[in-house]
């Protein structure tokens, strides 16, 4: 299609971000035409480009999260780098940092101090806990937030807790933090001022947690831990068929238990069965239809169980790996993977999720570090000679 107006076309993000919650943001806000300005420690960089090589040699967590995106290289320990960030702030929007707790604001980069010469900028700050609170001073990591938040006592088997295996308070922050930017946009256009944004991991993961939450209001017991299977709805989570694949299914109502007896078990009179014949009774007696089930499938391949599956209108799906997922063929048939530039070459990359017809998304290249840095300062008025005196000072 044509290139259209992005809807963040003309706004300037400063990002000073690490890992993954205020990168995921920004690459996202990237994603609608914003342009985001990354501020990195000179030679290094992020400390995220460092934690694999498993994308030709850079980082698996850095290339997702941080294409379309400027790298500006700041020691901001330097008066005269700081002095670079703050001239920068003047032409921005949005500032986004995830900085150890209090460390923004005691370089002069809190909201109350920012928002007394720049009245419009927008101050989004992401930590573990919060701005306030008696945690507002913890090291938070996404193992510690899932813990804190309750993730992981309803996650795992009986016997074993589990984190999930992706940055789930991370990438949650990094949502919140997301609309939050773009909810106070919409707002400056109505009021013409700014607004400071407080997000926090633990809050973030803990309404995600709204269900589990509400499941044990008042005291009552909570959704116990059940792997993949489904805590409350049974049947529901993983059956081996007869080849030794795996099937997900679920059941979410009583027609769709009668539909599964008769065409997928071959066995109407089951779905009347007393054991069985509410949710509530097939998850009291789990164990039992369990083994009906796996006694059913070990008749059929994992193809066979899917098509009657699927002829009975169950949902039901295969558990991919990851390779699984790189090749699946909704993706590619729906046209989701890109080309982006790296350092190092292209890479695949998904789009982001939701089709819009008014645009396409921003699908830049993922930066070297400082490769934007004094293209930047050129833009700011920097002459040659006082470029050369920053990188002298190692400010940039």
């Amino acid at each position: 299609m044509t290139q259209q107006t992005r809807p963040l076309d003309g706004i300037t993000v400063i990002s000073l971000e690490h890992a993954i919650a205020a990168p995921f943001c920004t690459r996202q806000l990237a994603d609608l035409g914003a342009r985001v300005i990354k501020v990195e420690r000179p030679g290094v960089g992020d400390f995220a480009r460092a934690y694999d090589q498993r994308v030709d040699g850079m980082a698996s967590h850095f290339v997702w999260v941080n294409r379309s995106k400027e790298s500006l290289t700041l020691d901001l320990k330097q008066p005269a780098a700081l002095a670079v960030l703050k001239q920068l702030l003047e032409t921005a929007d949005v500032l986004v940092q995830n900085l150890a707790p209090g460390a923004a604001a005691r370089m002069g980069l809190g909201f109350d101090e920012l928002s007394k010469t720049l009245p419009k900028l927008i101050v989004c700050d992401i930590s573990g806990y919060g701005d306030d609170g008696p945690y507002r001073d913890k090291k938070a990591y996404d193992l510690l937030i899932q813990s804190e938040a309750g993730f992981l006592s309803v996650t795992g088997t009986p016997e074993d807790p589990s984190k999930a295996g992706n940055s789930i308070a991370d990438i949650a922050a990094g949502m919140y933090a997301y609309s939050s930017v773009l909810a106070a946009l919409l707002q400056r256009g109505k009021t013409g001022k700014g607004s400071h944004i407080d997000v926090s991991m633990l809050e973030s993961l803990a309404e995600w947690m709204g269900y589990p939450m509400y499941y044990a209001y008042g005291d009552a017991t909570p959704p116990p831990r059940s792997a993949a299977s489904h805590a409350t709805i049974y049947p529901y989570g993983p059956f081996t068929a007869g080849d030794g694949g795996t099937v997900m299914l679920g059941l979410q109502n009583e027609r769709e238990w009668r539909v599964f007896c008769e065409v997928v078990l071959a066995q109407p009179a089951l779905a009347t069965d007393s054991r069985f014949d509410s949710n509530f009774r097939r998850n009291e007696h789990r164990e039992a239809l369990k083994a009906i089930i796996l006694h059913a499938f070990g008749r059929m391949s994992t193809e066979q169980v899917s098509s009657k599956l699927d002829e009975a209108q169950i949902a039901n799906a295969r558990m991919n790996d990851m390779a699984g997922l790189w090749a699946h063929p909704q993706l590619k048939a729906r046209g989701r993977w890109r080309d982006v530039t790296t350092p190092v070459g292209a890479i695949p990359a998904l789009l982001p999720p939701g089709r819009i017809s008014s645009f396409d998304y921003r699908m830049d290249p993922i930066p070297a570090v400082g490769q934007h840095t004094q293209a930047i300062l050129r833009e700011l008025g920097q002459g040659e000679s006082a470029i050369t005196a920053l990188q002298d000072a190692g400010a940039i």
